[in-house]
């Protein structure tokens, strides 16, 4: 993921990138926020598909004891 930051100049909320000691700032756009927001909550349903199964082996588990 970038490194963000609060712009300076405008106060936007921007991508930065350090270069030889300059920092450059690029604003973060609405389409790359909502991309950004779908790939997260598309890995938050994985994990959380993952944790359902786990819990449920666990369960089993516990059951045959």
């Amino acid at each position: 993921m970038s490194d963000v930051a609060k712009c300076p100049t405008c106060g936007s909320i921007s991508k930065i990138k350090e270069k030889d000691d300059h920092i450059t700032y690029s604003a973060v756009q609405d389409e790359e926020a909502l991309k950004k927001i779908g790939q997260l909550k598309k890995a938050m349903e994985k994990f959380k598909q993952k944790a359902e199964a786990l819990e449920k082996e666990v369960q089993e588990l516990k059951a045959l004891n």
